[in-house]
């Protein structure tokens, strides 16, 4: 594609929600970007977190982590660029040890994933002996090698069913937790982190639990969707799984992040408001533009926000940020990772 050509579709897409002559500087670096892709066999994945800039101009697929998942396991290219958070690269990583694995920005690391330790599973299985674990992907590589399955915030439930077990630990996001519980009608605790302690094995439990949260969506709440409907009575509102129970359960409709694309794009509502990353609301609007977005979103993930069009360039031109995982790790790790990908 020529850089006129790029620059007009940027133009066409981001006149909303940037500058035109920002628009004009970003086009350059994409144009750089999409020139070294093809000299260094590149695939670039985008998550829909991203910038707009980023998003609607240098990936070869975008979306959720479950997709983002199955195109790194197909690519035929030599160098993956992941335009997310450090633990997306690791999952790619994970399913294609022999390829070359960069992220933009080594230090894009993710509240959640933080929240839970390799440690901290093994006590819990110790503490709960015979449990399956059920792991978001949003967990670092050490953590997936200690767990049963991963699922991601679109599959959570297909998961969390397809095991058909009594009881199951699932971690480490304590909303999506609760959530995902009260879809498929479980009681679920939530244990002390203390690794010394016990259990009675009359408990009433059928999931346990984790404190983790992500930084971005444990801000909304259920006082926000109020005043919103005040003003706008009939906005459609739109939550991520991530978001507490009580948001989720005040909103209109909650899934995914794909998912939350895809109502959008079919909803007959004449206006909407996304309870999500802020950058992917800009996304979401610019590929929607005869459809209207409340612009009340604010909060921005800090670690994807490192991620930008001038990272991903140097990433590509200098080789660098590479993404490793310990082999030991990895070959523990695939399996939960695989098992998900073949739930869908």
């Amino acid at each position: 594609m020529s850089y006129q050509s790029l620059y007009n579709q940027m133009v066409e897409k981001l006149h909303k929600v940037m500058p035109e002559f920002e628009i004009e500087i970003k086009a350059k670096v994409a144009y750089e970007i999409n020139k070294l892709k093809e000299e260094r066999n590149a695939v670039i994945l985008g998550h829909n977190y991203m910038e707009p800039a980023l998003f609607h101009s240098i990936p070869d697929y975008t979306g959720d982590s479950l997709y983002l998942s199955r195109m790194a396991a197909e690519t035929d290219k030599d160098i993956i660029v992941f335009c997310g958070v450090e633990f997306m690269a690791e999952t790619a990583k994970i399913l294609n040890p022999e390829k070359t694995v960069l992220i933009p920005s080594q230090r894009a690391g993710c509240s959640l994933a933080s929240s839970i330790t390799a440690e901290d599973v093994r006590n819990l299985k110790k503490q709960f002996p015979g449990v399956p674990v059920v792991t978001y992907i949003n967990t670092y590589a050490d953590v997936k090698a200690e767990t049963d399955i991963c699922c991601t915030s679109g599959n959570a439930a297909a998961v969390v069913e397809s095991l058909g077990t009594d009881s199951i630990i699932f971690l480490p996001d304590e909303f999506l937790a609760k959530n995902v519980a009260q879809e498929t009608g479980k009681h679920i605790i939530f244990p002390t982190k203390n690794p010394k302690a016990t259990y009675d094995t009359d408990l009433d439990y059928q999931m346990v639990g984790w404190h983790g949260r992500c930084e971005v969506h444990e801000k909304f709440t259920v006082s926000d969707i109020e005043a919103v409907r005040a003003d706008h009575p009939d906005v459609l509102i739109l939550a991520h799984p991530e978001c507490s129970p009580e948001v989720v359960n005040a909103s209109d409709y909650s899934g995914s992040t794909t998912a939350l694309i895809e109502y959008v794009e079919q909803t007959q509502a004449d206006s909407y408001l996304l309870l999500t990353e802020c950058s992917m609301g800009d996304n979401i609007m610019a590929a929607n533009p005869d459809k209207e977005m409340l612009r009340l979103c604010s909060v921005r993930c800090p670690h994807m926000n490192r991620i930008r069009l001038e990272d991903t360039r140097d990433a590509l031109l200098y080789t660098q940020y590479e993404v490793t995982v310990p082999e030991d790790i990895r070959l523990r790790a695939v399996k939960s990772v695989e098992r998900m990908l073949q739930i869908g």
